[in-house]
């Protein structure tokens, strides 16, 4: 079976909303104990997605937010 990783990222807003993110993996356990500082956060548009969305298709969305958001910031 073919594995993907993945992270799960938990944002927690000043008036107790929470919202969590599935994605790639950005920092490993031990580069979030050395040097794995949050820099910016940017938020997509909501996106409507069919809910029978596999894994490689979702993967695919996230892989062309990352592209958009390194073209963004070069």
């Amino acid at each position: 079976m073919k594995t993907l990783e993945l992270q799960l990222i938990t944002v927690g807003l000043d008036d107790g909303q929470q919202g969590i993110f599935v994605g790639l993996p950005l920092l490993t356990k031990q580069q979030a104990e050395t040097d794995g500082a949050v820099e910016n956060i940017w938020f997509s548009d909501i996106k409507q997605v069919p809910d029978s969305l596999t894994m490689d298709e979702l993967m695919e969305i996230v892989r062309k937010q990352m592209y958009e958001c390194m073209n963004t910031v070069q």
